[in-house]
């Protein structure tokens, strides 16, 4: 059974940090990618890692201030964002893919296979 076990929101001041972190199991992905979806907005790609690689892209909102990394042994995402605003506010979502993607294509959730429950992050200003 595929599962993807999100933990780390919580609520955090403008300019505060929060970690997240996405466990998977079940399977070895390819690609694993983080989403947020904001009250009444679509839902919005933040970053994506090629789990054999390590290589990584963003989301203009998000660079220089948000690091997605992984940990191959644990099977495991993380996303450390530092400088957060409070239109970071949130749910944030993991999700991974068996298959490669592009990176073109790897911005879009229809790609992607499984998804976490989400995890709410809230930022106060």
């Amino acid at each position: 059974q595929v599962q993807l076990g999100e933990s780390g929101g919580g609520l955090v001041q403008a300019g505060g940090a929060l970690r997240l972190s996405c466990a998977a199991s079940g399977l070895t992905f390819s690609t694993m990618g983080w989403f947020r979806q904001a009250p009444g907005k679509e839902r919005e790609f933040v970053a994506f890692i090629r789990m054999n690689s390590g290589s990584t892209n963003y989301a203009d909102s998000v660079k220089g201030r948000f690091t997605i990394s992984r940990d191959k042994t644990k099977n495991t995402v993380y996303l450390q964002m530092n400088s957060l605003k409070p239109e970071d506010t949130a749910v944030y979502s993991c999700a991974a893919s068996t298959t490669y993607c592009t990176t073109s294509r790897c911005f879009r959730p229809e790609v992607y296979d499984y998804w976490g429950q989400g995890t709410q992050v809230t930022v106060s200003s």
